[in-house]
Order: C-alpha cells, then sequence, then structure tokens
C-alpha cells in the first residue's frame, strides 16, 4: 500500500472543507431569494394590473421575465461555484430541495393547463411555494423562512375562495411574506455572520 503525502496547503484546505460541512452558520446571503421575489412580485402585480385595467392585449407575457432572472440565476450560480472552494452538505440538500421545486412547478403547469385550466394553477403553485421555503428554512435554521412557506400555504387555500384575478394579488403577498422579507434578513444575518 503506497501513501500519499498530503502538501501542506492541501492539508488546511481538506480541515477547512470539514470545519465547512460542519458548521452551521447562514451559508445563504439571499440573494436568490430576492431575486425570485422582486421578479415574481413585479409579475404578478403587472399581469393583475393588465387585465384588471386592460392595458395589454395578452398580460401573461410579463412572465417572460422568468426567463431572464433565469438565465441570471444560472450565471449566478457558476460563477458562485467557480469562487467556492467547497460545497457544504447544505449547499447540497438546498439544492436538490429546489432542484425539485422546478421539477414540480413545471409538471403542475403541464397537468393544470392540460387539464383543468388556469383557475386551479394559482393555489397549487401557492402551495408549491411553501414547500421548498419551509425546507429551507428547516436546513439553514431560518424560522422566517419557515414562517413565509406556512403563510404560501395558507394563501393558497385561500386562493380558492377568491376570485381567479384576485389569486394574482396572493401570489404578491406570498412572495414578499415567502422571499422578499427572508431574503433581506438572511441578507443581514450573512453579512453579520460573515463580517
Amino acid at each position: 500500500m503506497q501513501t500519499e503525502k498530503i502538501e501542506p496547503l492541501q492539508s488546511i484546505q481538506l480541515i477547512e472543507s470539514m470545519i465547512n460541512r460542519a458548521k452551521n452558520r447562514m451559508s445563504d446571503n439571499g440573494h436568490l431569494y430576492l431575486l425570485w421575489g422582486w421578479v415574481i412580485l413585479i409579475c404578478s402585480l403587472g399581469h393583475f394590473s393588465a387585465i384588471r385595467w386592460q392595458l395589454i392585449a395578452r398580460p401573461e407575457l410579463i412572465w417572460s421575465l422568468t426567463w431572464l432572472a433565469f438565465l441570471y440565476q444560472t450565471l449566478y450560480l457558476v460563477k458562485k461555484k467557480r469562487k467556492s472552494r467547497v460545497s457544504s452538505y447544505t449547499d447540497d440538500i438546498l439544492k436538490a430541495v429546489w432542484l425539485v421545486f422546478i421539477g414540480c412547478g413545471l409538471i403542475t403547469a403541464i397537468v393544470v393547463r392540460r387539464l383543468t385550466g388556469w383557475e386551479t394553477m394559482y393555489p397549487l403553485i401557492l402551495m408549491l411555494y411553501g414547500i421548498p421555503t419551509i425546507l429551507s428554512g428547516a436546513v439553514l435554521r431560518f424560522k422566517p423562512l419557515i414562517a413565509g412557506g406556512l403563510a404560501c400555504w395558507v394563501l393558497s387555500i385561500v386562493a380558492v375562495f377568491v376570485p381567479l384575478l384576485y389569486n394574482l394579488l396572493l401570489v404578491s403577498i406570498a412572495v414578499v411574506a415567502a422571499w422578499i422579507i427572508p431574503g433581506y434578513l438572511m441578507q443581514k444575518k450573512y453579512t453579520l455572520e460573515n463580517a
């Protein structure tokens, strides 16, 4: 059996990697929560306004902004991965949680569009928003995310009882509660812990 010599720098990196995996500190700066919170808020309020006051013929086109946000997020994550020396278990779990959310969201959109129509879409999307938000809050041990996810679930139930147009306002409330407020709180906590 041959033993490899570990260089001092490699040894330090290995120890740092193990420590980072074991640490329970805020590893998320809230940037992507804020990105998606603001994009969804703008899209839902814009869609509501365009329908309510008949501003444009195809108000749903405002949701095209989400493709720009997705492109930005992809570039942001690639750049972040290049800079990062290690990936923590928390990062790995959160990545899996949000990938599952994206998959469930796409499947829900296809099924709803094909089988039931858009009137059932918003309650289901609000319910889905709650799942990764609560799980992320549990993984990060960050209660504002858990509260925001629970707010999404409550709003999902409320959405069944209000006219379809007003579901867009419920989506707006949901992203403020689940992603924008927690995103700013995460940003503050991250800054304090990493100062």
